[in-house]
């Protein structure tokens, strides 16, 4: 990576940075970082990027309400042209404005049209509460019959007509939710001096106001006076009902039904014409959308971009300056020149010039969809301090094999290749079909980490021998079973002895293990041995220990690369050596031992066989005893060996401790003495300067004023000589300080940590443990209990018990426990891994790219 310096023409700015962008490998720094953002030259533009994507968003609104298509463009548009700018705008302000005008109108014509609709419900309900009241008020000679409504109407029309006043009457709609609260509000308020009549509509009603379709109900009012008048409009504005005119007079009321079912009529045919044109407006922009949706989007970032350079007024040009790879910067010259080219073409092509600076730069990984998301698990831990080794290269290998180590079962790994495979093989598909899912996206983004997860685990679970908690006996078993029936019978179980040849105490020969082991994997036979998990846990304890330990080096190794690029060759001799021996001489030692016994003891030395941690036990504790035969030794001079590298071990303590600390006194000690030669010699040079001077200048004169100057200089040195060897004596005290005790740190940290950096690789053969035993559990206690019973019986069994057991294997064993056993992997790589080499102190490249501000702000379809 290298800083450069660009010098851009106003004119060819816009261009040139458009081209930058559609490459994607150059990442701008803020030359004004104390400016307001309000404050910068290209912020009016920005706004009205912003309101032209407002404006696109309402566009996308009302198309998605219509549940219309969107169609995305087929090729990526290329930036517009600055002054193109002003035809989107117009574009866009005309669509809007045309748009907006559409919906008013439809708005108030579906008002008014809903409005016309419940005045024709009311008027029609309405004649049918005025017939029923014409009946209601013939002679009673007339009735048979009479219900109570009748009655009272009757009451009140005799009532008004002796006191010569004739009754009136409030008609409208209210919704049917509210109808029982209503009338009992009007019974109290006007203390049943109303008469109320309601039926209700049998269709849903769109409500004019809120647009919401509900159940509504008509209802007519009948009351006598302007006080009760006044009360019943109160309550209708309370309950928020439609009140709407009715003549009195049938042949009016009859002639207002006629000339409102007409409008409704007229209405339909100008809401069918309405909503029509609106199809076609947004049907037209519905196949434009992404593409200016794209277009904004890329002259926004390019204004912001350049909001970010400076404004050389002299040399009327924009300075910007940015990170960019070594290896790209041709690429960026020829952008640079084709967009200085695009614009017109001036008579001053666009410069790039390559700083000289200090500062750190960004970090930057070539990474493709194979391998990113093994680097954003590195990068979560922290990125990569420039230059510095990245471990995504042997994460990429090492975290599956450790996550199938803990979850070796080759059916599970079935599963789980199968699920990713589909992932994969279906990507283009499944990109943006649920984006904002969350967890959707998370197991989409790692869909080739859950790959290969699942193609190590079929690995190991072929080394385990177990699928579905179950041994396959592909190559046929080494032991065999040379019991009689009777010994068979007698004996819920026998013992087989590895040993080759075995005599019975009768001397019959009985070969019961071939000395051939199974090829590939555990032998089938432990599937049905009672100590099979005593078996199983040994083995994978001691894999454990030699996968942790032999991590553990090789993160060390790296980190000598690491010194050895950065041209530290102090920490080679101070750090490195220390802790590769301290390593080398306990837990390299350790793993030599444990193939030691697998290969020297066999079956029928198998009880002599000295135990390893006893014996690691004793070599710290400098006990050899020989009296229990799992404290002997493995071979002559073990004592004398093993004294010598605790010894060597123990030495590497203040090794470590001490050696970078006397190491910086010695190098500030040089730096002081190669200042102070320095500055005598420059002190020397200026006196033969000084005199060289006298020569050409007055003597009075040269008295006069060298002699107050050499005072003032004087005066002025020594001050700054005391406060620069404060500050420098100051300054050692505190950095060496600071030395110690982070050596301390340190040092503490690394020799405790090789201990439980190691006890802690342990979990891969707990987790395989747990695993394994929930599979069997699940197993022997949901599908056995199908598969254990005969006839029909048995097969209706078994297919009632395999939908728990499977759903019990997907969600706690494929679920939760690929979960632990990812984030127990990922904490052996961050902790047990990365801390003996990755420092992780960087910070990442994030260049102007237009591919990636697409990616992380999608346009959903």
């Amino acid at each position: 990576m290298t800083l450069c310096q660009l010098f851009l023409q106003p004119d060819a700015a816009y261009s040139c940075i458009s081209e930058l962008g559609e490459l994607g490998i150059v990442q701008f720094r803020d030359l004004n970082p104390n400016v307001n953002s309000f404050q910068r030259k290209y912020v009016n533009e920005v706004r009205r990027c912003e309101e032209m994507e407002r404006k696109l968003r309402f566009l996308e609104t009302e198309i998605k309400k219509d549940e219309l298509p969107i169609y995305d463009p087929e090729d990526n548009p290329d930036a517009p042209k600055p002054r193109e700018m002003i035809d989107l705008e117009a574009t866009f302000e005309k669509l809007d404005h045309e748009l907006k005008e559409i919906n008013t109108n439809a708005d108030a014509l579906l008002r008014n049209f809903n409005e016309l609709t419940e005045l024709k419900h009311n008027l029609t309900m309405t004649q049918g509460f005025f017939d029923d009241a014409e009946m209601a008020f013939t002679p009673a000679h007339n009735r048979n019959q009479r219900d109570s409504d009748d009655d009272q109407v009757q009451l009140l029309y005799e009532y008004s007509m002796i006191s010569h006043n004739k009754l009136g009457f409030i008609t409208g709609v209210v919704p049917r939710e509210r109808m029982v609260a209503f009338e009992r509000m009007l019974w109290r308020v006007c203390r049943g001096n109303v008469f109320l009549r309601q039926a209700e509509i049998p269709e849903l009603i769109e409500d004019p106001v809120s647009g919401e379709k509900l159940h509504k109900t008509v209802f007519v009012v009948f009351f006598q006076g302007e006080q009760l008048k006044n009360r019943v409009q109160k309550i209708c504005e309370g309950f928020r009902a439609n009140i709407y005119p009715c003549p009195e007079n049938p042949h009016e009321r009859r002639e207002l039904a006629m000339g409102v079912m007409t409008r409704l009529e007229d209405l339909t045919v100008v809401l069918s014409q309405t909503q029509d044109h609106r199809q076609r407006v947004l049907a037209a922009t519905s196949r434009n959308l992404r593409t200016w949706q794209i277009k904004v989007k890329k002259i926004k970032a390019i204004y912001h971009t350049m909001n970010m350079f400076n404004n050389d007024v002299a040399r009327k040009c924009l300075i910007a300056e940015c990170w960019a790879p070594v290896s790209e910067l041709d690429r960026i010259q020829l952008a640079l020149r084709k967009g200085s080219e695009a614009s017109g073409g001036g008579t001053v092509s666009s410069v790039l010039n390559r700083m000289v600076t200090r500062e750190q730069p960004p970090t930057h990984h070539k990474l493709n969809k194979f391998t990113q998301g093994f680097q954003n698990l590195v990068d979560a831990y922290g990125v990569a301090t420039y230059r510095e080794i990245n471990p995504m290269p042997f994460v990429l290998i090492t975290f599956p094999f450790l996550f199938a180590v803990m979850f070796g079962d080759a059916g599970h790994g079935i599963l789980v290749t199968i699920f990713a495979l589909w992932m994969v093989l279906k990507e283009r598909s499944l990109k943006d079909k649920w984006r904002n899912q969350e967890v959707w996206t998370i197991f989409f983004g790692g869909r080739y980490i859950i790959l290969l997860m699942g193609i190590f685990s079929i690995y190991t679970g072929i080394i385990y021998n177990d699928v579905f908690s179950k041994s396959l006996n592909i190559f046929g078993s080494s032991w065999r079973v040379r019991f009689g029936d009777d010994t068979l019978a007698k004996h819920d179980s026998v013992m087989l002895e590895p040993t080759p040849y075995n005599y019975t105490r009768s001397g019959d020969y009985r070969q019961m293990f071939s000395g051939t082991p199974y090829p590939i994997g555990l032998d089938p036979v432990w599937q049905l041995a009672d100590n099979k998990i005593t078996y199983t846990n040994s083995v994978k304890m001691k894999f454990a220990i030699i996968i942790g330990i032999t991590q553990m080096g090789f993160g060390l190794f790296l980190s000598l690369w690491n010194h050895l690029h950065f041209n530290h060759r102090h920490a080679i001799y101070l750090e490195f050596l220390p802790q590769i021996i301290f390593l080398a001489c306990i837990f390299f030692y350790l793993i030599i031992l444990i193939f030691y016994k697998w290969t020297s003891f066999d079956g029928s030395k198998a009880t002599d066989a000295p135990s390893l941690l006893i014996h690691l036990i004793n070599m710290i504790l400098f006990s050899y005893k020989t009296d229990p035969p799992s404290a002997a030794v493995f071979y002559t001079g073990q004592k004398q060996f093993q004294t010598f590298l605790i010894l060597l071990a123990v030495l590497c303590v203040p090794w470590m401790l001490l050696g970078k600390p006397i190491y910086r006194i010695v190098m500030n000690k040089r730096r002081a003495n190669y200042s102070t030669v320095t500055n005598h010699a420059a002190g020397n040079d200026s006196d033969v300067e000084e005199q060289h001077q006298d020569e050409f200048h007055d003597p009075a004169e040269k008295r006069g004023v060298v002699l107050d100057a050499d005072v003032r200089d004087t005066d002025t040195e020594d001050m700054l000589d005391d406060e620069h060897s404060h500050q420098q004596h100051h300054q050692h005290e505190v950095e060496m300080s600071e030395v110690w005790v982070e050596q301390g740190i340190h040092t503490i940290e690394y020799f405790l940590g090789c201990i439980s950096h190691t006890a802690s690789y342990l979990r891969l053969w707990a987790l395989s443990l747990a695993h394994a035993q929930l599979s069997e559990v699940l197993w022997h206690m949901i599908l056995h209990l199908g598969l254990s019973m005969n006839g029909y019986g048995g097969a209706i069994a078994s297919f009632f018990v395999f939908m728990p057991w499977s759903s019990l294997t997907v969600f706690i064993l494929l679920l939760m426990e690929g979960l632990s056993a990812f984030l127990h992997a990922l904490r052996l790589h961050w902790v047990e891994f990365q801390s003996k080499f990755y420092k992780g102190e960087g910070y990442p490249f994030v260049p102007f790219s237009f591919r990636l501000l697409l990616d992380e702000a999608p346009v959903e379809a």
